[in-house]
């Protein structure tokens, strides 16, 4: 019994101590809570958390906030960083992305993620940093800051095989001061095209108008629970998707197709609900106004899933452009008989968008499809098979002679 005893007050010294095992295992799990779930450092305040620490263990001791914020938070900092570090040793090429984005207070940021392939052949990424950027957004800045970013970090500028970027002029500006071959984002591209051919098409007007109708009618049910009970009550009695509306953002083009969808949908109960309201009976689209919202989304809802499928970083993405556009030319968006003058005009100014964007950098997108084993050929003319075939024995004479005569054999019958 006095043994059992000894032992178990030995126990609670070693809990209590900040330096015992047991102790270091949990406080290392709550910084790693705060640190990965990005949660409020005063977490460790709050009452509620505390007793919850307390149930689990009641023996251990919660340090104060300041000791995460000052001491456990920047020591897991250290140990990422000299882990990624260590990663970053092994890596012989690298291809980076970046982007400058603001805080929900305005404050302006920039981040840099590297992509590479290790030792075991798996693609990995990285996020090297998300800085805080007060300079004024130059490209000579910019340059300068993504320079001393890659030094940082120890990674060779002449490793670096390309940088992908939006297609802001100062982003533009810094990659070509630095010399660094760009691409840009597909993703900001087919967004970039979306907007160039509601705004120049010839019933960009009407698309303005019932653009317009959507975002009113969206902000009348999102300020008022009333609103939002009401729809729900609606959607019940119609058999209707209890879904809430979609309010769209100005930089994201699928957000407003995502609105779109959403008015079309619950058209019924909006018109249930709205048309007994003489104030309000306004905000309902007209039928031409619906004509025009259908349009537009029947041209740009098949699009969603190319934004998601050539913006992921587990798999390797730039061999995809050629197959997307391909499928975008052939089938996605071709006109169709029932199509409406719209919804043609809508595709037709996006193909043309895309297609002159990326003919510039067709050989770049030859060569990817080519040497991804999902497409090889498949998407390439016999001419420039043949070409693509020439080029590539030719860099690996250059740089790797002794698998020439593999690489020959591999291009040959593949």
């Amino acid at each position: 019994m006095d043994a059992v005893g000894s032992s178990e007050t030995d126990t609670d010294t070693q809990v209590s101590n900040l330096s015992s095992q047991r102790h270091k295992e949990i406080t290392d799990a709550i910084t790693q809570c705060l640190s990965r779930d990005m949660m409020p450092i005063y977490t460790v305040s709050k009452a509620g958390f505390q007793k919850l620490i307390h149930t689990l263990d009641k023996r251990y001791q919660l340090p104060s906030r300041n000791y995460f914020s000052q001491i456990a938070i920047p020591e897991l900092y250290t140990k990422c960083r000299d882990v990624v570090q260590q990663e970053m040793a092994g890596v012989k090429f690298f291809s980076t992305t970046t982007d400058l984005w603001s805080s929900r207070t305005t404050e302006p940021y920039i981040s840099l993620t590297v992509h590479f392939v290790n030792e075991e052949f798996q693609l990995k990424s990285r996020c090297l940093q998300t800085s805080y950027f007060p300079d004024d957004h130059t490209g000579e800045n910019l340059a300068l800051g993504l320079k001393e970013a890659l030094a940082a970090w120890n990674l060779c500028e002449d490793h670096q095989v390309a940088i992908t970027t939006d297609n802001g002029t100062n982003i533009v500006k810094a990659a070509e001061l630095n010399q660094w071959t760009r691409f840009q984002c597909f993703g900001h591209r087919l967004h970039l095209a979306i907007g160039n051919a509601m705004k120049n098409s010839a019933h960009a007007q009407c698309i303005s108008r019932a653009l317009g109708i959507c975002r009113k009618l969206v902000g009348h049910f999102s300020h008022s629970w009333k609103k939002r009970v009401a729809l729900r009550e609606a959607q019940r009695e119609l058999d209707l998707p209890e879904h809430a509306m979609v309010t769209d953002c100005s930089t994201r083009w699928g957000s407003t197709q995502k609105m779109i969808a959403r008015v079309i949908e619950q058209q019924s109960a909006l018109s249930k609900i709205l048309s007994t309201e003489r104030k309000v009976r306004h905000l309902l689209p007209s039928w031409q106004d619906l004509e025009v919202l259908e349009s537009v989304n029947k041209a740009l809802s098949p699009l969603q899933d190319f934004t998601d499928a050539l913006s992921g970083e587990s798999y390797v993405s730039i061999s995809c452009v050629k197959p997307a556009l391909h499928l975008l030319n052939t089938s996605v968006l071709a006109e169709e008989e029932e199509d409406t003058d719209l919804t043609k005009s809508l595709k037709s100014r996006i193909l043309q968008y895309l297609n002159e964007k990326y003919e510039v950098a067709q050989d770049l997108l030859n060569m990817a499809s080519f040497m991804d084993p999902r497409f090889r050929t498949q998407y390439l003319s016999a001419d420039e098979t043949q070409r693509i075939k020439d080029r590539v024995i030719a860099e690996l004479l250059v740089s790797k002679t002794g698998l020439f005569n593999w690489l020959e054999f591999h291009v040959t019958y593949f």
